[in-house]
């Protein structure tokens, strides 16, 4: 497996390739954020995983990451970050990242966590469970979503998506009429990110709500399932409701 590591600090990028190549692990190295977007477009065979510093010269991890995403979404990304407010981490998450640790770590929980990452992409590609492919361009009802350009129009209204919000919209269009329990949609979307609760899940599905609902209190395309979690119904029949 092979992991691209975007870290300014010479040491601790030397030493995180050490380590992971103990592990048996391949390693690059990025310093800043427009050098790893080069490597990830051009790397054969694929990362398997990013680590990715967030406080980066030029264009932050943050940016590093919105722009990974317009062109990756699957890739999975580990924030490792000397950031330990609670808006940095939901403005990492935001910007699609999957797990987010706080520096100085220790390094047994970093390689647990790089091993269940990886685990997780090899089963996902081994799987490759066939789902509805999602186009660049999506239109249900009154709104078209825009996944090139992260943005939602719903009649007169223009949204700009965020990176999770948008992964969390393709999901569903993806399983369109399935029922979506919260621990699938952790499992599936965030990648099983121990930050992420049922409340956060919650969160981002009223925010999709207010989007694509004509009466996000009485919706028609993202349902609740009482006790389980959500269906998304592109082209619903008959009257609104839960």
């Amino acid at each position: 497996m092979r992991i691209l590591v975007v870290e300014d600090e010479a040491a601790i990028a030397r030493g995180l390739r050490f380590n992971f190549e103990q592990e048996g692990y391949q390693v690059d190295l990025a310093g800043d954020g427009a050098t790893a977007l080069n490597l990830h477009r051009d790397a054969s065979p694929q990362f398997d995983l990013i680590v990715l510093d967030l406080m980066l010269p030029e264009m932050s991890g943050y940016e590093t990451c919105r722009k990974l995403r317009q062109v990756d979404i699957e890739i999975p990304v580990l924030a490792l970050t000397a950031r330990t407010l609670a808006e940095d981490k939901a403005q990492a998450f935001d910007c699609g990242v999957d797990q987010y640790l706080t520096k100085p770590f220790a390094l047994p929980e970093l390689l647990s966590r790089v091993r269940n990452l990886l685990d997780r992409r090899r089963r996902s590609m081994e799987s490759a469970p066939a789902t509805r492919p999602v186009e660049d361009v999506v239109r249900f009802g009154n709104v078209c979503v825009d996944f090139g350009r992260f943005e939602l129009t719903n009649g007169d209204q223009v949204y700009s998506l965020t990176t999770r919000e948008q992964e969390l919209l393709r999901y569903f269009l993806r399983h369109d009429d399935v029922v979506l329990s919260r621990s699938r949609l952790q499992s599936d979307v965030w990648r099983d990110s121990a930050d992420i609760t049922s409340r956060s899940i919650d969160n981002f599905v009223m925010r999709l709500r207010k989007m694509i609902e004509v009466d996000p209190a009485n919706p028609r395309h993202l349902i609740s399932i009482r006790g389980t979690g959500y269906r998304f119904i592109r082209e619903p029949d008959g009257p609104a409701g839960e």
